[in-house]
């Protein structure tokens, strides 16, 4: 099974966060197209914490209290993202550095741990290095799973 590929096709909740936080969250970014997740967020619940890289939670912040200041980060780092030249399509590197295999779902919230591992080869022979992992928490809302928050950027390996 490819990066690209839905792992849950045998359970609709881990199917449709799954899909919610690969498929479109990757389309979405490589287009800069924020209209495609805008409907993913639990906009009222919405935090974001920002990991910076450390191991230690005392180093974590509340970088993101609103969704409008995560989408303002998000937009930020797809635009400078889509100005860089690959030597390979955008969307395929950041599948196969992706990995999502596990959800923990209790009731109408779930617990997805988002995993990035790997390097997009760049124009210029160079790569971006793709190197952390990000906690998602989903909560069933009008019967669609919304992300309500994450930690991310955190240290993976």
């Amino acid at each position: 099974m490819s990066h690209a590929e839905n792992p849950f096709g045998n359970d609709a909740d881990r199917y449709a966060i799954w899909d919610m936080l690969v498929t479109r969250d990757i389309a979405a970014f490589v287009t800069a197209d924020w209209s495609m997740v805008a409907g993913d967020f639990d906009e009222p619940r919405f935090l974001g914490i920002h990991a910076h890289n450390s191991p230690n939670p005392d180093e974590w912040n509340a970088a993101f209290p609103t969704l409008a200041e995560y989408k303002a980060e998000w937009l930020r780092q797809a635009h400078e993202t889509a100005a860089v030249k690959f030597a390979e399509p955008l969307a395929a590197g950041i599948h196969r550095a992706t990995s999502l295999t596990e959800i923990d779902i209790t009731g109408d919230v779930a617990l997805a741990r988002k995993k990035f591992d790997g390097r997009i080869a760049k124009a210029d022979g160079s790569f971006d290095v793709l190197n952390w992992q990000t906690l998602y928490f989903c909560r069933k809302v009008d019967g669609r799973w919304k992300i309500s928050g994450f930690v991310g950027y955190m240290k993976y390996r």
